[in-house]
């Protein structure tokens, strides 16, 4: 008779807690502590990038003051390089105690001052080498005095002592989930929904006069189209998003069952405004991007992220569907929930597809290089990156929309993207498997039966024009393209002027500096670059006149291509001067619209989907 296999002994719980130590000095007091230590010398790391966000920040980098006990004894500490610290020997169990300082208010990063704290525990919280897979316990501590005693506590970790948005004890399964919960803490407005019947919070922190009953209903609406789309029930059984409304921002990072959300406060609903304003719709898009990741790359995701390694960059050409998959579908989940109307998608998609043509570094870039580049190139742009990348985003949105246009037009409707997308989340987001680099194209064949392989080569290993006219027009939507009405004119909608045709061009992109106009980049071919300006320079006079407060546009308004110009700006502290000659505005404004073919399938489409 064989003998039962001995079960393996459970791991025992790495301890964390951490407190807004001194607030108005930005620092967090954190203490990571593990019952086993390695008897060789247990080391800890901080992780170098948080995922989802693929750059790295080198987050010891805040590491202010760090040190270690044992029975209430000090432990030598020796830091073996940018982020990794290893204990003298110890027999017993060893606490490790730092502070971090927190002054960065981005989705990706941690913040704290007298007002509200925000953290990633990625940025925080030390990983016990060797005891990765082991569970957690956080113990979130208030921090002293009077002016917090109204603070409360919002995030999607699973709570073990702590009430309802406060303060104690949390717990989760191993570190991978500890740094997937960020936290928000302070005084913040709640609103809460059921969708598909998982409960989902909506908190906002800084000042705001958000409708949050209108904000809760198209929330709920939003999050129940993306849940059916995958089906019920929804993969965690509870959602935050956590909301900081500043003056002017814009940013999210998703997570297993939360997103942190930066937005501009005049991008949330007002009370008495009924219409989806083009800024409401800019936060609604950014809700709807952040929540479809919860299925595609937070549980679909690259093998190459499964698990992550925290310490060095991991690569995969998959960005394109990660991202630009998502991309694709978050402003589409608004037309097909009701929340905009089609005309408004076909602008939304209008201005992608302008991007793109305006971006000279889609002949250059293939987006498996984009994807695979992102740590270097799309994380780190510079005034060159116009003309020499191409974004996974932006291509990747477009790259999806041909995917799915040609397969309802190659099987007549009856499989589509959403067929793709549904099979990935069965084969690969239900069972944990990471999705090989080639296991998208594969998988894209097998869902529909369509031959792919040429399109994927042309679309994501060569930087051939996207055929979007022609298959836009499979499904009654006409694509035609304009010149630039001005710098400021995005695409998507007709020119309000005949005269557009006959723009002239510098060929830069340009902000206010003061009363003149400071180059931020300067565009692969045009007439900015023939003439030498570069990058920096500050343009302050055009034919001998300031342009002013009305801007380089106005100035250039009613020039003609062909035109020669004579341009002063400062380089450095040196007065330049430029002999310009002016060029016709490119035909890279895009403008669709419905046409009286396809119509069929364009309902099929953009239509609201039935059960």
């Amino acid at each position: 008779m064989s003998k039962r296999p001995v079960p393996a002994a459970p791991m025992p719980i790495v301890r964390y807690s951490i407190i807004p130590a001194r607030p108005e000095a930005h620092l967090y007091r954190v203490t990571c502590s593990i019952e086993e230590p390695d008897p060789s010398g247990q080391q800890f790391a901080l992780p170098a990038w948080v995922p989802g966000s693929y750059m790295i920040r080198d987050f010891a980098r805040h590491v202010v003051s760090i040190g270690a006990r044992s029975r209430n004894r000090p432990v030598t500490l020796e830091k073996t390089d940018k982020h990794t610290w290893r204990a003298q020997s110890v027999t017993g169990p060893l606490s490790v105690s730092y502070e971090v300082y927190a002054w960065d208010l981005s989705v990706r990063g941690s913040h704290l001052d007298t007002s509200h704290g925000f953290f990633n525990g990625a940025c925080v919280f030390l990983r016990a080498l060797g005891h990765e897979g082991a569970p957690c316990e956080l113990e979130i501590q208030r921090p002293r005095g009077a002016r917090y005693r109204n603070w409360r506590v919002a995030t999607a970790m699973p709570r073990k002592s702590a009430g309802p948005f406060g303060f104690g004890g949390y717990v989760t399964a191993d570190y991978d989930e500890l740094i997937d919960h960020p936290v928000e803490m302070g005084q913040f407005a709640l609103a809460r929904f059921r969708a598909c019947g998982t409960p989902h919070d909506i908190v906002i922190t800084g000042r705001h006069r958000a409708d949050l009953a209108r904000l809760r209903r198209d929330l709920k609406r939003l999050c129940e189209e993306h849940i059916r789309f995958f089906g019920e029930p929804a993969p965690m059984k509870r959602f935050v998003f956590l909301v900081t409304a500043v003056g002017e921002g814009y940013g999210g990072l998703e997570h297993r069952a939360s997103t942190a959300l930066l937005c501009s406060r005049d991008d949330l609903p007002r009370e008495g405004e009924s219409e989806v304003t083009e800024r409401y719709r800019t936060f609604l898009g950014l809700a709807s991007h952040e929540y479809f990741h919860t299925w595609n790359v937070k549980r679909i995701k690259p093998a190459a992220f499964a698990p992550y390694e925290l310490d060095r960059e991991n690569y995969t050409t998959l960005l394109w569907a990660f991202e630009g998959i998502t991309s694709y579908y978050d402003d589409l989940a608004l037309v097909r929930c009701g929340l905009i109307a089609k005309k408004d998608y076909l602008e939304l998609l209008g201005r992608s597809i302008t991007t793109h043509l305006r971006t000279p570094g889609r002949t250059i870039q293939s987006l498996a290089e984009s994807s695979f580049d992102a740590w270097i190139k799309y994380y780190r742009q510079d005034e060159n990156s116009p003309n020499a990348a191409v974004s996974y985003y932006v291509k990747g949105s477009l790259v999806a929309l041909c995917l799915d246009l040609l397969v309802r037009d190659k099987t007549r409707g009856r499989k589509s993207l959403d067929d793709i997308m549904r099979a990935l989340w069965r084969r690969h987001g239900l069972t944990g498997a990471g999705v090989e680099e080639d296991g998208i194209e594969r998988f894209a064949e097998e869902a529909t039966g369509v031959e792919l392989e040429r399109y994927f080569d042309d679309w994501l290993r060569s930087t051939r024009e996207l055929p979007l006219k022609a298959l836009l027009a499979t499904h009654g939507v006409a694509m035609e393209l304009r010149p630039a009405e001005s710098a400021q004119d995005k695409g998507g909608g007709p020119a309000r002027s005949k005269s557009a045709a006959g723009l002239a061009m510098l060929g830069i992109r340009a902000r206010a500096h003061d009363d003149d106009t400071a180059v931020t980049h300067v565009l692969e071919g045009g007439a900015a670059q023939g003439a030498g300006i570069a990058a920096g320079d500050v343009i302050v006079a055009v034919d001998g006149l300031r342009p002013g407060r009305a801007g380089l546009d106005a100035a250039l308004a009613k020039r003609r291509p062909g035109e020669r110009v004579t341009i002063h700006a400062f380089r450095r502290d040196e007065l330049m001067t430029f002999d310009a000659h002016l060029r016709r505005a490119d035909a890279d404004t895009c403008v669709l619209a419905e046409s009286v073919n396809g119509k069929r399938l364009r309902e099929r489409w953009l239509g609201r989907r039935r059960g």
